[in-house]
């Protein structure tokens, strides 16, 4: 029989020194993936998002659960889809496993509120989430030891360096190529858009002559010139048909003069 709800939430609060108080709110994935790393400690946790609040965040987060498990050969099935419901009795059942698995792997120290010390310099856990002792709302405030100071890129702590998230020049310059992507994107839209509602009014007129009584005065040449008019009249923004095309209609239209066909009939 497994472990208690009382006593596994005891369990998860204490090894990974959060402030959970109910199963249902393992069902983000953000502590399932912790536990994890508290065995093998290669889970990347900068991809997990601790202040998840949709389902499709949450599912974000087993992704990343699920690979762990792949990359340890861990034969365990997620069933993300009913975990992400935040339900008690699936995030139970999974839990328990957890603990299980955990105890045979005995693992070692694991120091979790260092593991999560990026994420908390920007204030990105949720209430959940916030180790014991926080008062305030937020990780800004932290022990002397660690104030002002942030991991670098090497893994050197910088003294004096704000907590507050400053984009890269790097992250500025991907923004502004998707907002030129964006931009060209729309533009095309509204190219195609206008193309559409053009060749669709050629449809209609041409469905309009095909539909008008044929008066047998009218040659079959002036049907054709009219239908010539319809397929190769141009608006503003388009370009004129190919001069291949342009040849192949006069030709024909040339033909039907030749013959003299002004009393022929359709």
């Amino acid at each position: 029989m497994g472990e208690s709800r009382a006593a596994l939430l005891a369990w998860v609060n204490d090894l990974l020194q959060l402030n959970y108080t109910k199963i249902e709110q393992l069902g983000t994935g953000a502590a399932y993936c912790q536990i994890l790393d508290s065995i093998y400690g290669d889970v990347p946790l900068s991809k997990v998002k601790f202040e998840a609040k949709q389902e499709y965040e949450y599912l974000s987060n087993f992704k990343v659960l699920q690979t762990a498990f792949i990359k340890h050969k861990i034969d365990k099935s997620i069933a993300m889809e009913k975990l992400c419901k935040c339900r008690f009795q699936d995030n139970l059942d999974f839990l328990q496993w957890f603990k299980r698995f955990y105890d045979d792997c005995e693992p070692g120290s694991y120091d979790p509120v260092r593991r999560r010390q990026s994420i908390l310099s920007n204030g990105t856990l949720s209430p959940g989430m916030r180790s014991r002792g926080s008062i305030t709302p937020s990780y800004q405030t932290k022990t002397p030891d660690r104030s002002n100071s942030r991991t670098g890129r090497n893994g050197v702590l910088k003294s004096g360096s704000s907590t507050r998230f400053t984009p890269s020049s790097e992250h500025l310059a991907m923004v502004e190529d998707l907002r030129h992507q964006v931009a060209e994107m729309q533009s095309q839209m509204e190219t195609l858009e206008r193309e559409r509602d053009f060749y669709y009014n050629k449809l209609r007129m041409v469905e309009e002559l095909a539909g008008q009584d044929i008066n047998p005065e009218e040659s079959a040449a002036s049907i054709v010139r009219a239908l010539h008019s319809v397929l190769y009249g141009t608006e503003d923004g388009f370009v004129d048909p190919d001069d291949v095309d342009q040849k192949f209609a006069e030709m024909h239209l040339q033909e039907y003069d030749d013959d003299d066909v002004e009393d022929e009939t359709f």
